[in-house]
């Protein structure tokens, strides 16, 4: 296992190799200039907005087995659905099983190849933006866009870290001897720094997106981030507002087929990067869907979530496979279904406006405008095939309830939803008990709510502190 900065990227802060022939497919998410060297260094990386774009079609790559976003091998869906229970573990990784019964330790090496993954995303954010402050080689304009940009995608890696790990080093420069050293800081702090480059993030973006399709950051990004960090943060006011402005921008609109919502330039993405890879497709299908029709998955869906589905349900339908194993109908996420690659191809989804609605619905109703919220899920039902909730519309415990469990079947086994949603209302008694990580999670305890920190990195950073209930 390798440390969050290792030797490796000591080579990059001295002279960032970047391959430009692996983005050779990425010309619509970045227009790479024609006929680029195989290699440039660091200081040819910045020294015009061409070579400069190259750069940041790195930080947007979804390669299986390489480098970019930090969600490419699957590991965090896996790791979070597990977690979150929307499946179960029937394959011979015993580092995954650990998940579902909470018997995590730290020297698990999925939890290790999650930290570095983030860790080396942020580092070449970073160091896109040192190579551009200040670049007289480089328009304000485009340097204002880039950094807009990285300013939205290290917020985006910090959300996740926090909500999987808590308080961990802030990295927000390329100083090796610095950063190989840093302590982990508090919850709090990591909240901050996000809100601030979502903040600054805002006022530079515009809410056009900057290339073709929905691939890089353009405002609404930013505004559909802020809601959900809000959220969390239980700031219901700005919660609403933030999801308010991204649903009545007009930008997006939810798929009324619900098989090309995971698929290029869906109008329900407001992020989603292409996966690059010309032989597979997304780690999500290679791993979900079973190689034959009678076998058994590795990733069976849990009766608990099965159960959450009503009668004509088309999320259901469309978004779980089924075998018959053993003369039993056994379930398999199937959001993604490029097991190969598609026409169209299938892009890797990363924020979904059906998940805004959902978080308006949720700060609605925690501001006591039970109306509005009944009004968005009724809007998600809808799309499903259903008709609308049958909760008290009086009583702010049922719709919340509500709300989750839309929740629930809207977005399971997608970007650790579930499992953070668990977390987060575990304690709050505005939120029905049945719905929350003690009543429904057999052997979760509090300080389940947190991935212990890889002892691999401890042994690496002394620095490091371990989470309560980890040795």
């Amino acid at each position: 296992m390798k440390k969050i900065f290792s030797n490796q990227n000591k080579i990059l802060a001295g002279g960032l190799v970047i391959a430009l022939s692996s983005f050779a497919s990425c010309k619509k998410l970045i227009e790479i200039p024609a006929n680029p060297p195989s290699n440039i260094t660091r200081q040819q990386a910045f020294a015009d907005s061409s070579t400069a774009l190259s750069t940041v079609a790195g930080v947007y790559s979804l390669t299986p087995g390489g480098g970019g976003i930090p969600y490419q091998d699957g590991e965090f869906t896996f790791v979070t659905s597990l977690s979150g229970h929307d499946v179960s573990n029937n394959s011979s990784n015993s580092d995954q099983t650990v998940f579902f019964n909470y018997s995590l330790t730290a020297l698990n090496s999925e939890i290790n190849d999650i930290w570095l993954a983030h860790y080396t995303e942020i580092y070449q954010v970073n160091d896109i933006l040192s190579g551009i402050t200040g670049n007289s080689a480089l328009s304000a304009s485009f340097v204002k866009q880039i950094t807009g940009e990285m300013e939205f995608v290290r917020a985006y890696c910090y959300f996740n870290m926090v909500n999987l790990f808590g308080g961990v080093p802030l990295v927000t420069t390329t100083d090796y001897n610095t950063n190989a050293h840093l302590p982990r800081t508090t919850s709090a702090a990591i909240y901050t720094q996000i809100e601030t480059d979502l903040n600054d993030a805002a006022k530079k973006l515009t809410a056009t997106y900057p290339s073709a399709g929905h691939l890089r950051a353009n405002l609404y990004t930013v505004r559909a981030l802020q809601a959900k960090v809000n959220l969390y943060q239980r700031n219901w006011q700005a919660a609403y507002s933030e999801a308010d402005s991204v649903i009545n921008s007009g930008s997006f609109s939810l798929s009324t087929d619900l098989t090309k919502v995971f698929l290029d330039e869906s109008n329900e993405a407001i992020w989603q990067v292409p996966i690059l890879n010309q032989y597979q497709g997304s780690s999500e299908a290679g791993n979900f869907i079973p190689y034959s029709t009678d076998s058994a998955p590795n990733y069976p869906v849990t009766d608990s979530l099965i159960n959450q589905f009503e009668t004509g349900d088309l999320r259901m339908a469309n978004w779980l496979g089924v075998n018959v194993v053993n003369g039993q109908n056994v379930y398999y996420p199937a959001k993604y279904k490029d097991q190969s690659p598609t026409t169209p191809a299938t892009d890797y989804m990363l924020l979904r406006y059906a998940d805004i609605y959902l978080v308006r619905a949720e700060a609605a109703a925690q501001l006591n405008n039970l109306s509005q919220a009944i009004t968005d899920i009724n809007t998600i039902r809808t799309r499903a095939g259903l008709t609308g909730t049958k909760v008290d519309a009086t009583s702010k415990t049922a719709v919340l309830g509500a709300v989750l469990k839309e929740r629930r079947t809207e977005m399971f086994t997608e970007m650790g939803n579930r499992w953070f949603d668990l977390n987060r209302t575990s304690i709050d008694t505005k939120y029905p008990a049945s719905g929350q990580a003690p009543a429904v999670l057999a052997g979760w305890q509090p300080f389940s709510a947190l991935y212990a920190i890889p002892q691999t990195q401890r042994n690496l950073n002394i620095a490091l502190t371990q989470n309560p209930g980890y040795h």
